[in-house]
């Protein structure tokens, strides 16, 4: 059996596009290389936790799960944004129970040791008589924490890069769509497929739209959809046709579409006056749950509201037909016929980028 580090430098991860193939099926079912994801990949990079508007005021919160870690985000009573592992240090049970709420102190509900907003501990009930222990050292562990725009990301790892340049150019250039938008709704789908999978069809150029999408392929222009490469993040971007098909067309509109990833989950989708978010989590090495924001510039009145719900259905049943194939892939990649694929040149930089950070994230290069 070949050993996992074996398995990893198999990929030739220094080829050109055009040579190049594909990371080998086992990334896609292989429990050890999941562990190792966790650790090295989600645990290790900025990973978006949630919505800045959750912690807007101090003494709010918000609490989530991030490589299988469970994790707190609060702003403190000062106004400073913390993030922590959400475990206490006496007995690891959490900290905070609540999804999101307000409060003035952190208690854990198991025996009741108590911490404050910046996570120091304060409150050790019938503590005393207790030698060698020094309460200044058991305050809650702490993770990196940035904002960037209406978003709230953490970092596991030492020495994180600033938030900002790791996603450069994706806030610079679409700060000025950001600043009209509002939250709206949150939709979770699960689906019977390897995170990976999910993000290597995002990420395929267009490629699979005019198969899997007819209704999408109505609106896109496909002839001049083009992606573009960055350190950690790409772009493709789509003209959109003005006489695309009706459905669509009225609630994903503008002059192009937007369709941005950051290494190694997060995926944005923009139009004019529309934003879809989509994180992609694992749940094992053959299953993943994806949760999609939506977010619009419009959100006042039953105008509005017919909008929302209609542009809320057209990203469903895009997902639908992406979860169809993507399934459908994870199936053929247990096949004893498939080992590794090629890209289209054409199309599949992205993919290939993708695969290229993941290599060199699990050999920590």
């Amino acid at each position: 059996m070949t050993s996992l580090r074996d398995e990893l430098l198999s990929f030739a991860s220094d080829l050109p596009l055009e040579r190049a193939k594909t990371i080998p099926a086992r990334w896609y079912r292989d429990a050890e290389l999941a562990a190792l994801e966790q650790r090295t990949v989600f645990g290790a990079t900025w990973q978006f936790a949630g919505r800045a508007g959750l912690v807007a005021e101090p003494g709010s919160f918000f609490t989530t799960e991030i490589a299988g870690e469970p994790i707190l985000v609060v702003r403190d009573g000062e106004g400073i944004l913390r993030a922590f592992y959400n475990v206490c240090r006496h007995r690891a049970a959490q900290v905070v129970t609540e999804a999101a709420g307000k409060a003035s102190r952190l208690r854990c509900r198991y025996h009741g040791w108590t911490y404050d907003l910046a996570g120091c501990l304060r409150g050790t009930p019938e503590f005393d008589g207790v030698l060698d222990f020094c309460r200044e050292e058991q305050g809650l562990a702490r993770l990196a924490v940035a904002e960037w725009g209406p978003f709230v990301w953490v970092h596991g790892g030492a020495n994180p890069p600033s938030l900002i340049d790791y996603l450069a150019p994706m806030p610079e250039s679409i700060a000025p769509a950001l600043s009209s938008l509002r939250f709206v709704a949150r939709r979770e789908y699960k689906l019977a497929c390897n995170w990976k999978v999910y993000v290597d069809n995002f990420l395929d150029g267009g490629y699979h739209v005019n198969t899997v999408h007819p209704g999408l392929a109505g609106v896109l222009d496909y002839k001049h959809y083009r992606t573009e490469i960055h350190p950690n993040t790409s772009v493709q971007i789509s003209p959109l046709k003005p006489s695309g098909a009706a459905e669509i067309s009225s609630v994903r509109g503008g002059e192009a579409a937007q369709y941005w990833w950051a290494f190694p989950n997060f995926m944005l989708n923009l139009y004019q006056g529309v934003m879809d978010t989509n994180l992609v989590l694992p749940l094992g090495p053959q299953r993943c749950r994806v949760v999609f924001d939506f977010w619009f510039a419009d959100t006042e009145g039953a105008a509005a509201e017919k909008y929302i719900q209609e542009s809320i259905a057209v990203a469903h049943q895009v997902q639908l037909e992406d979860m169809g194939i993507c399934e459908e892939v994870q199936r053929g990649l247990g096949s004893c016929s498939y080992d590794t694929g090629r890209f289209s040149v054409r199309r599949e930089a992205g993919g290939y980028h993708f695969h290229q950070l993941l290599a060199r994230q699990l050999l920590g290069s």
